[in-house]
């Protein structure tokens, strides 16, 4: 199959085309200062599912509070948490510090290099492994991502699907052949780079491209036909009852979810899934499931929020306990003025308002 697809590719022109492009209109991105192992490892992650100038504030105070790897494996999580506020995902951050916790205790505190050992960290899949390996330390591996696959998939003209597993592993035995073994670390951020700014997604400014006379779809005029990828499956709908409650001290009572799942271990104010009842059962459901008696008082607003595999939608109520302490060890009473020291996720931050 790959000696099909490279049949006839000039692989040392479009190498060298690429290069020069990169050399010259190459972004600046802070993450590219150096080759630190650990920069680059950050940057990775929260790269993933996220736009760069979405990260790029991130980065920078991510790094100043925890500038080395022992900074953060020895850093309290939520404060991990806390720094990765508002970016999503926030399994990354938790598995980004685990993996960084087995660094210290297994490798001394040093990336390993070995492919084998890199890529048994937790959270340190192919793409994010090729990625580091190539970028930090220069070796020709290949960093197959979605931007990778649109780009391989016009030039080559592969119409193979790809949200299938199969085609991605396709992608990673052309990129593999492909790479530039003398400049890997920059030949892999040049792709990355040309997906991002000239091989987009939707309309393509193939006319710019520095590798467009190597480009078969471009050639045939379908390069806004490809990649090929099926529908992801539909999202779910949930709804809910979010409450704001204060008690009699004027304070808040805030929730912290579950260790294991979405958004684990983050705070939220209490959320009521209305898939078993209805907004008149709120209170007792509440008394029920943490002892403790709340009052709805008014409507604050509805918000939508959207997952990639579901969406909330949010009534939120404000509610008020005559009750100065809890029980339920989910809860917790706070002052209004801390509630800054807890991390959020993006739908609950735009409660914090209505405080």
């Amino acid at each position: 199959m790959i000696n099909h697809v490279l049949q006839k590719f000039n692989i040392s022109g479009f190498q060298q085309e690429l290069l020069e492009w990169y050399y010259q209109y190459k972004r600046d991105l802070p993450w590219r200062e150096n080759q630190d192992p650990y920069r680059v490892w950050v940057s990775e992650i929260m790269l993933q599912q996220t736009k760069v100038d979405t990260v790029i504030p991130y980065f920078h105070n991510f790094l100043e509070k925890f500038p080395t790897v022992h900074d953060l494996a020895e850093a309290d999580e939520q404060d991990v948490l806390k720094a990765w506020e508002g970016l999503g995902y926030y399994s990354r951050a938790r598995n980004l510090q685990h993996a960084v916790r087995e660094v210290v205790a297994e490798y001394d505190g040093k990336i390993p290099d070995n492919p084998k050992q890199l890529g048994a960290l937790k959270g340190v899949g192919p793409y994010t492994k090729g990625a580091i390996l190539s970028i930090a330390f220069n070796q020709p591996e290949p960093a197959v991502d979605g931007n990778v696959m649109r780009v391989f998939s016009r030039v080559l003209m592969i119409d193979d699907d790809i949200a299938q597993a199969k085609t991605k592993k396709l992608f990673e035995s052309v990129t593999g052949n492909i790479i530039s073994k003398e400049d890997p670390s920059s030949f892999n951020q040049a792709i990355m780079d040309l997906g991002a700014t000239i091989c987009t997604p939707k309309s393509p400014t193939c006319m710019l491209c520095p590798v467009n006379e190597y480009c078969r779809a471009y050639a045939e005029g379908v390069e806004e036909q490809l990649p090929i990828k099926s529908k992801a499956k539909k999202q779910k709908s949930i709804p809910y009852v979010t409450l704001l409650i204060k008690n009699a001290d004027d304070q808040i009572i805030i929730e912290k979810r579950p260790e294991q799942g979405l958004l684990a271990n983050l705070w939220q104010f209490p959320m009521i899934p209305l898939t078993d009842i209805s907004k008149d059962h709120v209170e007792n459901w509440f008394r029920a499931e943490y002892g403790l008696t709340v009052k709805l008082t008014k409507e604050l607003d509805h918000i939508k929020h959207t997952f990639s595999h579901l969406i909330w939608h949010m009534d939120v109520m404000e509610a008020e306990t005559q009750e100065t302490d809890v029980h339920d060890q989910r809860l917790k009473v706070i002052d209004k003025a801390d509630v800054e020291q807890y991390p959020f996720p993006v739908s609950h931050q735009k409660i914090k308002k209505y405080i």
